[in-house]
């Protein structure tokens, strides 16, 4: 029997379901949606439903789990893609696991709370999750032929792997376009495992260089069999994170409250990036009142002050607003430079640096769990700090971030900052400068409180992208300034489950 392909809600008379928001819970393509059957059959491939990546423990598969690599193209590696893995990657964990970073390493009384994409499969980044939460409802509504069509996945690096283990499990081609100047662990890693070396496509620049990955991307539409994931206007992106990565963050701050329970959950921080992750913030704030935190590049303030420029936090693409950033709900901006997260991974990736911490009272399991944060996981740390600082939290008060990814990605910017900054050399004292300025000593500087008239300026900073640019028509841009456009959206996420439920009933998948 076919899923519902009832009406879509409205907002203001504006469709949620236009194809260029693609919402559609309906099937698009009879023809693509039979081939994609054939090739989930063949490769015996079920799909995990959103709610079981939110519950994982209502999909079980613990043993078929115990067997396989997490680090394999295997499809039971799916039923990983949630934050309830454990330390070893294999197990599965009764809270998500995170860090509750110390006063010794923040020099704040607040608890800043980490949760680790590090451990998620194949890729070690949550960013899987964005990559498929863009293909699957593609998969279950017709709109993606395995058989026939590439995955272009546009992407400054962790997403477009995501993109690509997909695409390997399913057996088609995946495309990861990314800036040449992205650290060369991703570029190995791509190497590895596309199906042909020019599905690796590098454009021009660095980290602040989307508009440039977005041309080559419409080079690459005007080839039909080129399906263009674009993670930065798929609302499967923010859904699955206000969903299912909400829902992590809230236990995890449950677990905290169960024992300490005057607890507050006060700030949600998270680099804009592709805004995906972001959106967990929309669900916290209903739940808790938690203020809503974007973090961006301070050389590069496009959010803080319509500014421009290129930095090396890689992983938090700028220059734009991203069409899934419910910018109408964010409550503070605070800009990070890039010196800062250079220096703190040298800091972690040197003996010497990881020696002060110990010796400055850090405990020893934190100095280890930091090899899970890469540069916009460290990012993301100093912005809680700074956001303790502003707010002036004290111990009750609770500030959640996420680690996207680990350190291993970026050993070879450590060498590149020690020679340009440190003559070669990182001494004790190098160490302590580090942390003083970048950890004990981050001001509560470079942010911004915003009010309805700095919202309302980044929102119309987005026209020029979406509307000038992207041809996104006005009034389906204008739509999003309203909370009940993302509240009309929520529903979606559960239309696309019954589609998977049925997609895996006609494979004949296993339950």
């Amino acid at each position: 029997m076919a899923h519902d392909t009832s009406a879509p809600p409205t907002v203001d008379g504006v469709l949620l379901a236009l194809p260029s928001l693609f919402v559609e819970t309906g099937i698009v393509d009879r023809g693509a949606y039979e081939r994609t059957i054939e090739v989930l059959r063949e490769r015996s491939i079920t799909l995990p439903t959103f709610r079981q990546l939110a519950m994982p423990e209502e999909a079980g598969r613990d043993d078929i789990l115990d067997a396989v690599d997490p680090d394999a193209a295997d499809p039971s590696n799916l039923f990983r893609i949630h934050w309830y893995n454990g330390p070893s990657r294999r197990d599965r964990v009764a809270v998500p696991a995170h860090v509750v970073l110390p006063k010794s390493l923040t020099g704040v009384d607040a608890p800043i709370v980490v949760l680790l994409g590090a451990l998620f499969p194949m890729i070690g980044s949550h960013k899987l999750l964005a990559a498929y939460a863009c293909l699957v409802p593609r998969l279950a509504t017709g709109r993606f032929d395995p058989r026939t069509q590439r995955a272009v996945w546009p992407s400054t690096g962790n997403y477009c792997r995501g993109g690509v283990a997909l695409s390997r499990i399913l057996g088609c081609r995946g495309v990861a376009v990314l800036p040449e100047g992205m650290s060369s662990e991703r570029f190995r890693w791509l190497e590895e495992w596309v199906s042909n070396p020019e599905d690796i496509i590098r454009t021009p620049g660095s980290e602040s260089n989307v508009r440039e990955i977005y041309e080559r991307c419409d080079e690459l539409a005007a080839d039909p069999s080129n399906v263009i994931l674009n993670q930065f206007s798929e609302y499967g992106n923010h859904l699955v994170h206000r969903e299912v990565t909400s829902a992590a963050f809230a236990a995890v701050f449950e677990s905290l409250r169960s024992v300490e329970p005057d607890l507050q959950l006060r700030a949600f921080v998270s680099a804009s990036g592709s805004a995906g992750t972001i959106g967990a913030g929309d669900t916290l704030k209903e739940r808790y009142g938690t203020k809503i935190v974007a973090v961006e590049a301070l050389e590069c303030p496009t959010l803080l002050m319509n500014g421009f420029g290129e930095h090396n936090i890689q992983g938090i693409g700028d220059k734009h607003v991203p069409l899934i950033h419910n910018v109408m709900n964010t409550d503070l901006i605070v800009d990070i430079s890039d010196e800062a997260t250079d220096q703190l991974n040298l800091l972690l990736s040197t003996p010497v640096g990881r020696s002060y911490l110990a010796e400055s009272g850090v405990p020893e399991a934190i100095v280890e769990a930091l090899d899970l944060f890469g540069l916009s996981s460290l990012c993301n740390v100093v912005a809680a700090i700074k956001t303790v600082k502003h707010y002036g939290l004290g111990p009750g008060d609770v500030v959640m971030t996420v680690a996207t990814d680990g350190a291993a990605l970026y050993r070879s910017e450590a060498p590149k900052v020690l020679a340009e900054l440190f003559g070669g050399e990182f001494t004790r004292r190098d160490a302590s400068a580090v942390v003083e300025r970048h950890l004990l000593g981050a001001d509560a500087g470079n942010l911004l409180e915003l009010t309805d008239f700095d919202r309302c300026r980044i929102f119309n900073l987005g026209y020029y992208t979406w509307v000038e640019q992207r041809g996104l028509s006005l009034d389906e841009f204008s739509a999003r300034s309203k909370q009940e456009f993302w509240q009309a959206l929520r529903g979606v996420l559960a239309q696309w489950d019954e589609a998977i439920l049925e997609l895996n009933a006609e494979v004949g998948a296993p339950v």
